[in-house]
């Protein structure tokens, strides 16, 4: 049985505990401290499957869990195994490598068991964790943009210069060892920062459907700022984020004008959730592109998803799936999942968000060949230091900053811009 819903899972862990307690039971709890982790790896997703990791325990001890509002999670059971709490935890330590819990003194207290005994004291924890939560709440709460405020938020970012907010970055394919060639780069504009162009308690991202809405005018802002962009290598092939009804939209046919005088490809990236919304939108968008000898990417898809999703009638010519270090769990849990991506076509798969070399290695271990992200940056800005004459005067941070930007005084103060924007050999 697992229990999440708001502070639900405390009420009725709490409610278990006195109850069992009368009884003097030889249960147990284990208590799991995921909220020690790094605040990349105990994201809403990634704690669901880490809770996975614990489901063999809660079997064999026919316990209960109870994910908590901080992310951690409680196992009661009768019979709790110290061998399988012990697999347990090192699936996620070799998940969750780079973590720097495990390394530090609170690896030894990852883990907690409380009996009878002590159940007074879970119970103190539980309700400090309760009463925690609320004062952050109060303090942080960032709130949804509203549907009455949707315009004003719209003309607020059109008065935005979007062009010291553009980034972009590389889509890089393995050659051989050490040895990349750019597929093609993305440019986008990054929510968090966008973001500090508006009130700090309005939350951009909070309704989906407003969110979604709001893109379709920056994806048009996006597009004109393309003409402000000071690259003068510009690369042969670019994807944007896009919506799919942008691709019928005027501003969309002077981009493309644009972009075909420059003699490059456009790659159309969607997101899943806009392709369901309406599939005979997503077909007409596709046949556009294709008409034109341009493409179209499916966007931050997951292992999870490409298990439910009929990539091959929806026929597009690339899929993104975003990295996190939990997946290095499917080489032992689904042998299946080379064979997904297989029957998908390792030519279509591109690895993303890759922050290390772990990344690299497991895609490269599954058959994925192209890779991006902060990893993929650095290996690049690596190559540009070891020819430009002034890397032994300029910090990597700023060679990394400089190379992502397409404009702006920042940039500007690069000695050698054509290093910037050198493609890899």
């Amino acid at each position: 049985m697992l229990v999440n819903n708001r502070f639900e899972s405390e009420k009725y862990l709490l409610e278990t505990l006195k109850r069992i307690a009368k009884n003097k039971s030889d249960y147990k709890v284990l208590y799991v401290n995921v909220s020690k982790l790094k605040p990349k790896n105990r994201h809403p997703r990634f704690v669901k499957i880490i809770s996975r990791m614990f489901d063999d325990l809660v079997a064999v001890s026919d316990g209960s869990m109870f994910v908590l509002s901080n992310g951690d999670f409680a196992i009661l059971g009768a019979n709790l195994n110290p061998r399988n709490v012990t697999d347990a935890v090192d699936k996620l330590r070799h998940g969750l490598v780079t973590d720097p819990i495990w390394t530090s003194v609170d690896a030894e207290n990852f883990t907690e068991v409380y009996t009878s005994d002590s159940f007074d004291v879970l119970a103190e924890r539980i309700e400090y964790i309760m009463a925690d939560s609320q004062n952050v709440r109060q303090i942080d709460y960032k709130y949804p943009v509203e549907a009455e405020q949707i315009d004003a938020v719209k003309e607020h970012l059109n008065e935005i210069n979007l062009v010291d907010l553009i980034k972009h970055q590389s889509v890089l394919k393995l050659k051989g060892p050490n040895s990349f060639e750019l597929m093609f780069q993305e440019f986008f504009v990054a929510v968090k920062d966008l973001s500090k162009k508006f009130d700090a308690g309005i939350d951009l991202t909070g309704n989906k459907w407003l969110f979604l809405y709001l893109t379709q005018t920056l994806d048009k802002k996006t597009m004109y700022s393309f003409t402000f962009s000071e690259i003068v290598n510009k690369p042969k092939k670019i994807s944007l984020n896009l919506n799919l009804s942008t691709m019928f939209s005027h501003e969309f046919e002077e981009f493309i004008a644009r972009v075909e005088a420059d003699g490059q490809k456009l790659v159309a990236e969607v997101q899943t959730m806009d392709i369901l919304n309406n599939l005979s939108l997503f077909l007409d968008a596709k046949e556009l592109l294709h008409k034109k000898g341009h493409q179209i990417l499916i966007d931050a898809a997951s292992i999870e998803l490409l298990q439910m999703l009929n990539t091959k009638a929806l026929d597009v010519d690339y899929i993104k799936i975003f990295w996190h270090a939990l997946m290095n769990e499917y080489n032992d849990q689904n042998s299946g999942v080379k064979n997904l991506l297989e029957n998908i076509g390792f030519d279509k798969l591109i690895l993303a968000k890759c922050l290390d070399a772990n990344a690299l290695r497991w895609g490269i271990k599954n058959g994925i060949r192209a890779f991006q992200g902060p990893y993929i940056d650095a290996l690049e800005v690596a190559l540009i230091r070891k020819e430009c004459p002034n890397a032994v005067y300029c910090p990597v941070e700023d060679c990394l900053k400089r190379k992502r930007l397409i404009a702006g005084d920042f940039r500007n103060k690069c000695h050698y811009k054509q290093f910037l924007e050198k493609e890899p050999e």
